[in-house]
């Protein structure tokens, strides 16, 4: 292994940064970073040197990879604090975390029924209100923009969709299909067809069926479920590897470290019988 190690401008005075570059196995080439306090203490992942830190320090912006403060993510954090100071004047925080679906209420005359507290009476219910209420037409796109981010804050790549799958509606993107798509699978339990109807695609806003995602109508074939089933199991496979390597790895260098201080300590002993 090849180690580098500096002083990381971004922390507080006395911090190092290490980088250690794999030189064998299959994640040769790979290198994996850490960051030494003052006093030698060892940290090996951001959440725990956020706790280490406390509130000495925002690392909100930090990248853990860089050992750098990102401009971007610091200007959206300073955007975010005014919002949330805006915010605060308004009243408590929206905790709410139910996809943004905007529920259009009936404009027809709904039947009341008058329930007075008496033994004798039975309670009624209208089957009506037991309906879903209408959603608003291209809801998903509210959607787009939206990113996810790994532990390390880092985007995550997006998924490429099968051909087959077409998006229907003005301005649908991949991405929109996407996010449609996976709200379907998210909030229903009834399966997904795409859009039946032949004529959505002429006039979207007429025909549009509203419980299925904006796509046109597909089939899953059994040769789409053997490639998939063949994909998922390549996915495992690789990452059982990639367990494997970073495990071994991981051994390899404790071992290292072992025999470093071994060979500190022998150093020592010989210079005080010296």
């Amino acid at each position: 292994m090849e180690k580098k190690r500096w002083d990381c401008s971004a922390l507080p005075k006395g911090w190092k940064m290490e980088e250690v570059t794999r030189k064998s196995g299959l994640s040769a080439g790979k290198s994996d970073v850490y960051y030494f306090s003052p006093s030698g203490k060892k940290f090996r992942s951001k959440p725990q040197l956020a706790r280490y830190l406390g509130n000495q320090m925002d690392l909100s912006s930090f990248d853990f990879r860089t050992g750098k403060m990102l401009m971007s993510k610091l200007n959206k954090n300073r955007q975010r604090l005014r919002y949330d100071n805006n915010s605060q004047n308004k009243g408590k925080p929206d905790l709410n975390t139910s996809l943004p679906v905007r529920q259009t209420a009936s404009i027809f005359k709904q039947p009341v029924t008058k329930v007075t507290n008496h033994p004798s009476n039975k309670v009624k219910t209208d089957p009506q209100k037991a309906v879903d209420q209408p959603r608003q037409l291209f809801w998903e796109k509210k959607l787009s923009g939206l990113n996810a981010y790994d532990v390390a804050e880092e985007l995550v790549k997006t998924m490429e969709l099968p051909k087959g799958l077409q998006g229907v509606g003005p301005g649908c993107t991949d991405k929109t299909l996407l996010s449609a798509i996976a709200s379907a699978l998210h909030t229903s339990a009834a399966p997904i067809t795409g859009q039946l109807s032949a004529a959505v695609e002429k006039n979207p806003g007429v025909w549009l069926n509203t419980a299925q995602p904006l796509c046109k109508a597909f089939i899953v074939t059994d040769e789409d479920i053997r490639k998939q089933e063949e994909l998922v199991y390549s996915v495992r496979k690789r990452l059982e590897e990639a367990l494997m390597a970073d495990m071994l790895a991981h051994v390899e260098e404790a071992a290292n470290e072992g025999d470093s201080l071994k060979e500190e300590g022998s150093g020592n002993e010989d210079t005080e019988a010296v």
